[in-house]
C-alpha cells in the first residue's frame, strides 16, 4: 500500500483496487483503521482517540485529493503525496 502522507507519526495509505466504499488506511504505533472518504468516519479497525481526530482533521482539510486518490488508485496508477497535518 503506498503511502500518501504521513503527519505526527502516522501514517496515512491507500490501497491500490481496494474494495468499495471509497476509504483510506491509517496506522500509528502498532494501530491501524480504514476511514470512509466521503463520510469522514471510522469503517473499521482502531485508533487512539486523539490521532482519530487529528485523522479526521487532515481528511476533512483533503477530501477533494482523497477522492482522486482512491480514483487513481482503482485505476492502478501512480498516486501522489498529499501535504502533511502541520
Amino acid at each position: 500500500m503506498p503511502t500518501i502522507s504521513y503527519f505526527r507519526g502516522i501514517r496515512i495509505l491507500i490501497n491500490w483496487n481496494d474494495h468499495q466504499p471509497p476509504h483510506f488506511h491509517a496506522e500509528y504505533s502498532g494501530k491501524d483503521c480504514c476511514i470512509l472518504i466521503e463520510e469522514l468516519e471510522l469503517l473499521a479497525g482502531e485508533m487512539d482517540s486523539k490521532q482519530l481526530k487529528m485523522i479526521l482533521g487532515w481528511a476533512a482539510l483533503h477530501q477533494d485529493e482523497l477522492r482522486e486518490e482512491w480514483k487513481l488508485a482503482q485505476e492502478k496508477r501512480e498516486l501522489f503525496a498529499i501535504e502533511p497535518l502541520r
